[in-house]
């Protein structure tokens, strides 16, 4: 509900209002600090008030208060220049308080690279009405119309006389309302009176500001969720069933007594230790004795996955999009003259995020609230699922953000939260959960298996007619993204909890034109239905690299079978204007000559060389990719050599942040590319650690990735953190294909793959 007080906005801020003083949480047990807000008296976070979003402090810096976090890419720094550009300031000036729900509203958490997209809009709003309140203040003070006010660094100028923003109004409150949306997450939009600036007025925005947290990364003074201490907290290990779908029926405590305050907690098929130390956690863990009960083996053999995608009845189907009459082209394609039917089915296997370490998360529950801390990118759903898990109202319930070992998608951090809130109520202490690398990979959620079935009628004068692309797979969301439902967590079914899958899965993100196309996908029911370590979610651009892996690859199939230039190809059947510039803008860059693929002049030697593109849209960004590569055919090696990515995002805010943005997304697409598939066996992931789930390692990384950045000041910015990811697959795929003329249909591009494929 919101009170109205009978005091003018100026009354109040000539002395009405509360005095606030800046200041920070102390520091628990030499861990780090976390950012309390701008005091005590502080207003109830409500994003349709001013003082949610912005303070001034005393010495005129400016606090802005972030809903979302950032993941290493940059995304505060980016926040900051928005702010200090509407509020006219240093960008140094600017501190980005994220991820804290002490501090800030639910913006959505990280998701679907909506940070600047969606995320920045709120604060840049709020900005531009906090300076339009600065020079209504100014006005009065120096005596001089907002009309002839200038101001430069957070100092208002008028009159012959100047007052700073920490003079107006520093350490208090601007009590000001903002209008909004009522909607909570990612589309969340609150704005007030000013209009922010025209991009022609921009001088900190379009900057290449550096990012502010390289120096502690690299010199390891850097606290993560890891590092985080509570006095008298105990440490935690889970204890996963050996073989899925299993639970404990039998636990002997007596096992573990010779460790000193080693502790069980055990829930139906929840099953955990705690002890007074992590070593001694470790110990227990290992010597508990438990009796399993027995379950006939969940999974088939991992040789029969795509034969299983391909037979499997579907539990739910979508058309996304549908024209013309598909089937009737199709139909006819092989008696039409000239005309020819070509058909292809890819196929891409579960994998996982692999984040640097296992999750760990840090509680301490009372009777009537709880603080967490956690490396989810979603704090205020950890936050939301810690309240419903326990029992309490969320606004007893904090969770503090704090940088983990990986994100990107739902991982097994957010898992480790509730676990550890869980732990701590039955303990009635704080517990620190720390996971192991063999759980890490075992447990987290996976990315979905998929198989993508693609037919198309190639006329003779080399369009296609008609275009039919269907992908089957594994739910993508047989948990949530977030953790703000306990029945989304591994522990919360093993408890008992039903689960709720979504059976969702997606199509093709391009803009081809063809008078007959027809894009859907179907979901097929997952093997184990609860607690399954091969349970689903959102892992790095969810879908995109396995969809847009088939729908590019086939592109390129009908390119070559039409006996085109693979980007002449693409161009004749796009017709949008920015897709066209972004295609060939990456051509271009890369040097690109035309002819059809294979290369003519193929090498029978020991390596061949070649190239290939893709492109791709997401939510509005726009991406092409030219990878040039080498395969070495003894072998099987695939090294991608060099990249060259044509990126459009609209507006960029900072261009070297978005750079290093693309060059991570290249990185990482290509090890899912050519290392990354999780093995399983009839009873569980096999996929435990490094040697059975390998990342690309250094030594096999880009020589080169050149991005050629595509600014549009006049379009509103879009999200930049996975578009690329979705584009490198095929492009890796096709230029395979251009250098061996051999087709890879099935990632990852293993070298046993290559070799008996090419030999």
């Amino acid at each position: 509900m919101t009170h109205i007080l009978p005091i003018s906005r100026r009354d109040l801020l000539r002395g009405a209002g509360a005095l606030v003083v800046t200041i920070a949480a102390p520091v628990i047990d030499g861990a780090m600090a976390q950012t309390a807000g701008t005091a005590a008296t502080k207003p109830a976070l409500v994003p349709g008030q001013l003082d949610t979003w912005l303070a001034i402090k005393s010495d005129g810096s400016v606090l802005a208060f972030f809903g979302k976090m950032d993941m290493g890419q940059g995304v505060d720094v980016a926040i900051a220049q928005i702010v200090a550009e509407e509020l006219d300031v240093d960008v140094a000036r600017v501190e980005v308080v994220m991820g804290d729900t002490a501090t800030s509203v639910n913006q959505g958490g990280a998701s679907g690279s909506t940070g600047i997209q969606k995320g920045a809009i709120p604060l840049r709003n709020a900005a531009a009405e906090a300076r339009r309140i600065l020079f209504d203040l100014a006005a009065e003070k120096l005596g001089a119309p907002v009309t002839e006010l200038t101001v430069a660094d957070g100092v208002v100028s008028g009159a012959g006389k100047k007052a700073s923003y920490g003079e107006l109004i520093g350490g208090r409150t601007f009590n000001v309302a903002m209008t909004w949306n009522n909607v909570t997450g990612n589309d969340m939009v609150a704005s007030g009176q000013a209009k922010p600036k025209r991009p022609d007025q921009y001088k900190i925005v379009g900057q290449s500001v550096p990012r502010r947290d390289v120096a502690g990364k690299v010199f390891g003074t850097s606290e993560f969720v890891t590092d985080i201490k509570v006095a008298g907290m105990m440490h935690a290990r889970l204890i996963r069933p050996p073989h899925a779908g299993t639970s404990p029926i039998a636990v002997d405590e007596a096992s573990i007594r010779s460790i000193p305050g080693a502790r069980v907690v055990w829930n139906k098929g929840f099953l955990a230790v705690v002890a007074e130390t992590e070593w001694r956690a470790i110990q227990a863990a290992d010597k508990l004795e438990v009796t399993w009960s027995s379950i006939d083996a969940p999974f088939p053999p991992q040789s029969e996955l795509y034969d299983h995608l391909r037979k499997a009845p579907s539990i739910a189907r979508k058309i996304e999009r549908e024209n013309g009459n598909v089937d009737q082209v199709l139909g006819q394609a092989l008696a039409a003259s000239g005309a020819r039917l070509i058909e292809a089915t890819y196929e891409w296997p579960f994998q996982v995020h692999a984040s640097m370490g296992p999750a760990c998360a840090v509680a301490d529950v009372h009777v009537d609230s709880a603080t967490v801390w956690t490396g989810s990118q979603k704090p205020h759903f950890v936050r939301d699922g810690v309240a419903r898990h326990l029992g309490l109202p969320i606004d007893k319930v904090r969770a503090i953000w704090v940088p983990g070992p990986g994100s990107y998608g739902r991982n097994d951090a957010g898992d480790a939260a509730l676990d550890a809130a869980y732990l701590s109520k039955a303990v009635g202490r704080p517990v620190r959960l720390q996971g192991m690398r063999a759980e890490g990979h075992a447990w987290t959620p996976k990315g979905p298996a998929s198989i993508h079935i693609v037919r198309a009628a190639l006329g003779s004068d080399g369009r296609i007619l008609a275009y039919d692309f269907l992908s089957r797979g594994f739910d993508r969301l047989e948990i949530a993204s977030n953790e703000s439902n306990p029945r989304h967590s591994v522990s919360g079914q093993l408890m008992g909890l039903e689960p709720l899958p979504s059976k969702v899965f997606g199509a093709p993100a391009e803009r081809y034109v063809f008078a007959n196309k027809r894009l859907a996908w179907e979901v097929v029911a997952p093997w184990l239905a609860s607690g399954s370590p091969l349970r689903t979610s959102h892992l790095r651009d969810p879908l995109g690299p396995q969809i847009h892996f088939a729908s590019e690859s086939f592109i390129d199939e009908l390119a070559a079978a039409a006996g085109s230039d693979p980007v002449e190809f693409r161009l004749r059947h796009v017709e949008d204007a920015r897709h066209r510039a972004v295609i060939q803008a990456a051509a271009e860059k890369a040097g690109w000559q035309a002819r059809p693929s294979p290369r003519p002049d193929r090498s029978s030697g020991n390596v061949a060389s070649g190239r290939g593109i893709s492109y791709t849209e997401r939510a509005g960004t726009i991406v092409a990719v030219v990878a040039e590569v080498e395969v070495d055919r003894t072998s099987g090696r695939i090294w991608g050599r060099k990249f060259t990515v044509a990126h459009d995002c609209g507006l960029i805010v900072n261009p070297d942040g978005l750079r290093r943005t693309i060059e991570g997304n290249v990185v990482q697409a290509l090890s899912r590319t050519l290392r990354e598939e999780v093995y399983f066996d009839r009873t569980g992931v096999t996929s435990v650690d490094w040697e059975s789930y390998p990342i690309l390692d250094a030594m096999e990384t880009p020589e080169t990735i050149e991005s050629v950045l595509i600014n549009r000041p006049d379009v509103a910015p879009s999200g930049a953190g996975e578009p690329s990811t979705r584009t490198v697959p095929a492009a890796v795929a096709n230029a395979v294909f251009d250098a061996t003329s051999v087709r890879l249909r099935r990632a990852p591009l293993t070298p046993e793959r290559v070799k008996a494929a090419v030999g």
